[in-house]
C-alpha cells in the first residue's frame, strides 16, 4: 500500500468510533448494568433466594458474570462469518454501521429494564454485546489499512485514548444525572435506566463521524459468481483455521492475548459490582471512581505507548501483566473501604488502555493482508468487555464460596499464564511470516 494511502482524516475519523461506542464499555457493563442487574435479579428471585432462567438456580449475584459468559459464546458463534463476510466485499463500513445501530437500539431500549424483569435485561444485554463486539471486529481490522506499521502503536492508544475521553465525558454527565436524581424529581432506579438510553443515544449519534470518513478499500477476496456470502464465509473460516499452522507465532500470540485478556476484560465488566454488593459503596461512589478511570487511563494508554518505544511493546505488555497480578493481590489483601477501591481503580486505570492497545497493534502486524476482518474476528473474543472463560470462572467461584475476594484471586493464573506464553512470541518473526504468505 502506498503510503499517500494514509490519511490523518481518515484515522481521525477511525478514532471516532472508539469514542462513540466507549460509553457502552463504561456506562453499560463496567458501571451501571452489573449492579443494577444484579439487583433486578434478586427482586425476582424465589423463596429459595435463586432466579432459575431455564430451570437452573443461580445465585443472583452470579447471574451477571454468567451473561458475560454467555454472550461471548454467542460472539464466538458469530464473529467469524462476520469477518469472513466482511474480507470477501466492499461493505465493511455499510456492515459496522449496521451492527452499531443495532447495538445501539438494544442499549437504548435498557431504559425499559424494571421491576423483576431480569430476564429482559439479560436479553438485551446480549444482542447489544453481541452487535457491540461484532462491529469493533470490523472496526479494528480497519488499523491495518489506515495506519503504516511503524505507526499502529500510536495510531491504536490515540484511538484508546480517545475513547476513554468519550466513555468519561458522558459518564460525567450521568453521574451529575444520578448525584441529583431526588432534585430532579426521579428515583436512582430511573437515573439509571435513563443513563443506560444515553450510552445508547450517544453510541449512534457519534457512529456517523467514522461513517462519513472512513473509506472502504478493494476486496481482499474474490467471490464467484456461483458462490454466495454465506457459503463463500463459511469456506474461508475454515480455510482461516486450516491455515493457522502457517502463522504459528502469530497462534502464540493469539494465544496468550485470550487468556490475560480474559482476565482484564473480567475485572472492567466486574468491578462495580464488587464495589456494590462485597463493599456496600453507593452508586455515587462508584461512578465516581469509574469516572476517574476513564480519565486516567487515557494518561495510562499513552503512558505505555512511550514505555513501548523505550522497551518495545511487547515488554510494555509484559510489564501491564506483572501489574495486573498485583492489583488482584491488592483486591485480595487490602480493599476493604472506599478509599481502597479507588487506589485499585486508580492502578487499573495505568494499565488498562495500555496493554489493550498496543496488544491490539502487535497483532495487526501478525495477520495476513487482505484477511484483517476474519483475523481480528479471532482477536475479539476477548475484547472491551467481553470475555467468557473469566467470567466463568469468577461466577463459579462466587457460587461455591460465596467470596468476592476468592473469586478475584482465581483471575491471577490468566495473568501468569499469559505472561509466560507472551515471553515465547517473536513479534518480528510472527510480521514476516504474514508478509511473506
Amino acid at each position: 500500500m502506498p503510503a499517500n494511502d494514509y490519511s490523518s482524516r481518515e484515522q481521525v475519523g477511525w478514532y471516532f468510533y472508539d469514542f462513540a461506542n466507549s460509553p457502552f464499555s463504561s456506562t453499560v457493563v463496567t458501571l451501571f448494568l452489573g449492579p443494577y442487574l444484579t439487583a433486578i435479579a434478586k427482586a425476582g428471585a424465589a423463596a429459595d433466594g435463586f432466579i432459575h432462567p431455564l430451570g437452573m438456580a443461580i445465585d443472583p449475584r452470579a447471574y451477571w458474570g454468567f451473561l458475560v459468559s454467555l454472550s461471548v459464546v454467542t460472539q464466538v458463534l458469530v464473529f467469524p462469518f462476520i469477518g469472513a463476510y466482511a474480507d470477501y466485499g466492499q461493505g465493511k463500513k455499510k456492515m459496522m454501521g449496521w451492527l452499531a445501530y443495532i447495538g445501539a437500539a438494544a442499549t437504548m431500549a435498557m431504559y425499559f429494564i424494571e421491576g423483576a424483569n431480569f430476564l429482559l435485561g439479560g436479553a438485551l444485554f446480549l444482542l447489544a454485546n453481541l452487535a457491540f463486539g461484532a462491529s469493533i471486529v470490523l472496526y479494528n481490522s480497519f488499523l491495518p489499512e489506515i495506519a503504516a506499521p511503524e505507526d499502529r502503536d500510536d495510531v491504536s492508544s490515540k484511538g484508546w485514548g480517545l475513547g476513554y475521553i468519550g466513555g468519561g465525558v458522558l459518564l460525567a454527565l450521568n453521574l451529575v444525572l444520578f448525584s441529583n436524581a431526588a432534585k430532579l424529581g426521579i428515583t436512582e432506579g430511573m437515573a439509571v435506566r435513563i443513563s443506560l438510553l444515553s450510552a445508547g443515544v450517544w453510541w449512534a449519534g457519534f457512529t456517523l463521524i467514522p461513517l462519513k470518513r472512513i473509506r472502504n478499500r478493494a476486496a481482499g477476496l474474490r467471490l464467484t459468481a456461483e458462490t454466495s456470502y454465506f457459503r463463500a464465509g463459511l469456506k474461508q473460516l475454515l480455510q482461516t483455521i486450516a491455515s493457522l499452522k502457517n502463522y504459528p507465532q502469530t497462534v502464540i500470540f493469539l494465544v496468550a492475548y485470550l487468556i490475560y485478556n480474559d482476565a482484564i476484560q473480567t475485572i472492567i465488566a466486574l468491578a462495580a459490582q464488587f464495589g456494590s454488593d462485597e463493599l456496600k459503596l453507593p452508586m455515587s461512589s462508584l461512578t465516581l471512581a469509574i469516572l476517574m478511570v476513564q480519565f486516567v487511563a487515557f494518561f495510562g494508554a499513552f503512558l505505555f505507548n512511550w514505555i513501548a518505544k523505550w522497551m518495545t511493546a511487547k515488554g510494555a505488555v509484559m510489564l501491564s501483566l506483572v501489574i495486573w497480578t498485583a492489583i488482584c493481590i491488592y483486591v485480595y489483601l487490602a480493599v476493604k473501604t472506599e478509599a481502597e477501591f479507588f487506589v485499585m481503580a486508580a492502578l487499573v486505570a495505568l494499565v488498562m488502555g495500555g496493554s489493550q492497545a498496543l496488544s491490539r497493534s502487535i497483532y495487526s502486524l501478525m495477520i495476513p493482508k487482505g484477511q484483517e476482518a476474519e483475523y481480528f474476528s479471532i482477536y475479539e473474543v476477548s475484547d472491551k468487555g467481553t470475555s467468557w472463560l473469566g467470567p466463568l470462572v469468577f461466577g463459579l467461584a462466587l457460587q461455591f464460596t460465596g467470596n468476592y475476594r476468592l473469586a478475584i484471586m482465581s483471575l491471577i493464573v490468566f495473568f501468569a499464564v499469559g505472561l509466560v506464553v507472551l515471553t515465547r512470541v517473536d513479534v518480528g518473526r510472527a510480521a514476516q511470516e504474514a508478509q511473506n504468505r
